[in-house]
């Protein structure tokens, strides 16, 4: 049974680009490399980068003035093209990030503010400074900048830099996402936060109840004790009696404090109080529903299987063939098939895209191939790794998660889905799992309405940071069966949450028959410009 840690690893990508049918690119011929390296395009061309732009020269009236610098993140080749400044990508540290954004940062802009903060957050090189992220990410969300605001959250979230408080992170993400406090997807997922709290904290209470009575009772008994004894014999055990009143105080605020923070918790009333909302019908209007515009959708799958250093896989290319299918026969997607494809090959397709995609369309990145992840100090990079892709460590040829990031966060489609069947695919988002996904809740039309003008950046891979199997499903890998059999069952509108619940168990008890372990993940990807958006699949109309 091979696993996808290497030297077996698989990682998925869809990605479509014509209507109706499918364009399926080989991998290229020693000559095609050649060219793609010697010719108009290079993987530094294609790299993204922090470029800092040069003024531009203004006429007004008779006055000529030169604008402040400005700075983007593009890439490498177009920084060039425009004049910009630019450190090269591996090459990049703290300070010289921080050099592009600062100075407009400092002028209150908060886009400028919220990129400050996610480079403190990554580190560049250095140990991440949570706290110095947190104060420019509040810097921005007091600007009402909703991913500043979402990221503020991911932080109180994890306890990085601020103190850890779930609900207050969750508050954060419904102001990102601009739901108002009595909405049914908020108050669900406040419920269920605040309810946990509630039990987390009456559980401390008691324990601190019981403590304190016994520590009470020996200090009881530890005085009377004293009493009887004459005052030269006192001294030591005086010393016992001041250290456990010191401790008894201790739990004493303790308990005072986890008692304020229950009484603190605010009612939220229970969803099941609201009135029925209409619910989604069975099949929806290719591409509209109730007047509601879904935009054009697209996909990228990559299959990854032959590799010229590693070991081979054996079921990317009967993945990413039968995904591609399903996503243009049945949903309509615009597809493009890569095959075994190499770095070059894998960021030009994502980059392309700029001139393809529009602000209301969809994509959905489906990569199926080796993954793998280094240590750098205390922090850790993941990968997706092309056909050319040599062993570990060397790492020349591998595409860095975080590149791919850079790339989604540029792109205009305003929902983007990446599915990704591999080993340490978890490592593409570092953000804490999508807190408002509840299987309580009804995906109804009120739902998408609202999450459908939202910008999404979601992740959904088949494991976390471990092995994942290739094999397993047939002429498939466990997950990717998972996957296209709920996408080719599915009827209706299908949210990516509703998706991911319906194939994750399936593919726990999958990979537990094979005597192995894998849990599937979903979350958003943070740095990409997520803003609490989902991503919809819309079948076709029959008729």
């Amino acid at each position: 049974m091979n696993s996808r840690s290497l030297p077996n690893v698989l990682l998925r990508a869809a990605l479509t680009l014509a209507p109706a049918f499918l364009i399926v690119a080989s991998a290229a011929t020693p000559s095609d490399k050649a060219a793609a390296t010697k010719g108009m395009v290079k993987r530094s061309d294609l790299e993204i980068v922090d470029c800092l732009l040069p003024g531009q020269v203004r006429q007004l009236g008779n006055s000529t003035y030169l604008t402040q610098r400005r700075p983007i993140r593009t890439t490498t080749a177009e920084c060039s093209i425009r004049g910009g400044e630019y450190v090269a990508y591996d090459r990049a540290d703290l300070k010289s990030a921080l050099r592009i954004w600062m100075d407009t940062a400092q002028t209150g802009d908060p886009e400028a503010m919220t990129n400050v903060g996610e480079i403190y957050e990554r580190g560049m090189g250095v140990e991440p400074n949570y706290a110095e992220a947190a104060t420019w990410y509040q810097k921005a969300a007091d600007k009402g900048y909703s991913r500043a605001i979402f990221n503020l959250g991911t932080l109180y979230e994890q306890g990085l830099g601020v103190p850890q408080d779930q609900l207050k992170a969750l508050n954060l993400y419904r102001q990102a996402s601009g739901l108002s406090e009595d909405s049914l997807i908020y108050t669900s997922a406040a419920q269920r936060e605040q309810d946990e709290l509630r039990k987390e904290l009456e559980t401390a209470i008691g324990e601190r109840d019981t403590q304190l009575s016994l520590l009470q009772k020996q200090l009881q008994d530890l005085q009377k004790e004293l009493a009887k004894r004459p005052v030269a014999q006192q001294t030591s055990d005086s010393k016992e009696v001041e250290a456990l009143k010191k401790w008894i105080a201790q739990l004493e605020a303790e308990k005072q404090k986890s008692a304020e923070r229950l009484a603190g918790i605010p009612t939220t009333r229970s969803p099941q109080t609201r009135a029925q909302l209409t619910q989604l019908p069975a099949v929806a209007d290719e591409r509209t529903l109730a007047g509601m515009k879904f935009g054009r959708y697209y996909a990228i799958v990559i299959g990854n299987q032959n590799y010229q250093a590693i070991e081979s896989l054996q079921t990317p290319k009967h993945d990413v063939q039968r995904a591609a299918r399903v996503l243009a026969d049945k949903y309509g997607f615009n597809v493009q098939i890569l095959e075994d494809a190499d770095d070059i090959q894998m960021l030009k397709a994502l980059n392309d895209l700029n001139a393809v995609l529009k602000p209301e369309d969809n994509l959905l990145i489906y990569y199926a191939g080796h993954g793998e992840r280094l240590a750098s100090g205390k922090s850790q990079t993941g990968y997706w790794l092309p056909v050319n892709a040599d062993a570990p460590p060397k790492d020349t040829f591998w595409v860095p998660n975080e590149q791919i990031t850079g790339h989604l966060s540029r792109l205009p489609a305003k929902r983007v889905l990446v599915v990704a069947d591999s080993c340490y695919a978890g490592l593409l988002s570092t953000d804490p799992s999508y807190l408002f996904m509840n299987d309580k809740v009804s995906y109804s039309k009120d739902y998408v309405a609202y999450k459908l003008p939202k910008r999404s950046r979601l992740l959904l891979t088949s494991g976390g940071d471990a092995p994942v199997l290739d094999e397993g499903g047939g002429q498939n890998s466990v997950f990717a069966r998972a996957f296209i059999d709920e996408l080719e069952a599915n009827t209706g509108i299908l949210s990516s949450p509703e998706l991911f619940n319906r194939l994750s168990k399936r593919v726990q008890v999958a990979a537990q028959s094979n005597k192995f372990v894998q849990k599937p993940e979903f979350k958003s990807i943070k740095g990409a410009g997520h803003e609490v958006g989902d991503f919809f699949f819309v079948p076709r109309s029959k008729g």
